[in-house]
């Protein structure tokens, strides 16, 4: 789910994750530069994990699924940094 602020929630299917963002699909496009907070789960030590993240929007690309949008993670936690890093592995 990608909620960027002043909006409602929109739904989103999370493509890649790596230390320093994330992609997604979603049905409408979002402008470059707005922020917001992403919410989606990573499975990783025989589990799922709920991840909570601010982040920015550095592009947003029409697709054949949709809307590409490129987040950028900002000011992570240890606790997300860390469950990304266990999640890459």
């Amino acid at each position: 789910m990608l909620v960027i602020d002043g909006a409602g929630p929109v739904a989103a299917r999370t493509l890649d994750v790596g230390p320093g963002g994330m992609s997604a699909v979603i049905a409408e496009p979002v402008p470059t530069g707005k922020k917001g907070k992403v919410l989606f789960e990573l499975f990783y030590d025989g589990s799922a994990h709920i991840i909570e993240a601010r982040v920015s929007v550095s592009h947003c690309i029409f697709s054949s699924a949709g809307f590409k949008v490129g987040l950028t993670f900002q000011q992570l936690d240890m606790a997300v940094s860390s469950a990304i890093s266990k999640f890459m592995r």
